[in-house]
């Protein structure tokens, strides 16, 4: 999992946002290394947030904002009856399938990023009432924001891992490295 962002190519801009990305989704699969489902899914502060939780929200909102700029319904569709289930494992779901699930959207989220013709190009927001109606955003928008609610959600997941057994981030990377304790 990247842990680092090295500089991109001379005006690989997509490149640069995808990494920055990346980096990000590695904060967040960091955090349940060497949990279980059961201590992935604790919830060890005043907030309702679970390592499994966040990383289901992640990959359900990446999934759904590429799906809307392909001008697509989200592969998952939420509202207000089930809007609490994007934050918990529910049914057969699993740590290392929402991981396995979330690893797909990436790939998907590459692809589709690499693969349209401009940055430039635009797509329509959803009506919400959060969003200024009849509003195109680009797909660099797209990129920011995948980026920004990411980041936002890896910050959260250094706080409940920390909360769960006291592991920092530091710790999470020396361990994905195999030098804790060294």
């Amino acid at each position: 999992m990247v842990t680092h962002v090295r500089p991109e190519a001379q005006g690989d801009e997509r490149g640069a946002l995808l990494s920055f990305l990346a980096e990000q989704r590695g904060g967040i699969r960091r955090s349940v290394l060497g949990l279980t489902d059961e201590q992935a899914s604790a919830r060890p502060s005043a907030s309702e947030l679970s390592l499994a939780g966040l990383i289901k929200h992640v990959a359900e909102v990446e999934q759904g904002w590429v799906a809307r700029a392909k001008q697509e319904p989200p592969a998952v569709a939420r509202d207000e009856s089930n809007w609490h289930e994007c934050f918990v494992l529910v049914g057969d779901e699993t740590v290392s399938s929402q991981l396995a699930y979330w690893e797909k959207v990436a790939a998907e989220t590459e692809a589709f990023v690499r693969g349209v013709p401009s940055l430039d190009d635009t797509f329509p927001l959803p009506k919400a009432p959060w969003f200024p109606p009849d509003e195109r955003v680009s797909m660099r928008w797209l990129c920011l924001t995948l980026i920004r609610e990411t980041a936002r959600h890896a910050g959260h997941a250094d706080i409940v891992r920390e909360s769960l057994d006291g592991a920092s981030a530091w710790d999470l990377v020396a361990k994905e490295q195999g030098t804790a304790g060294e």
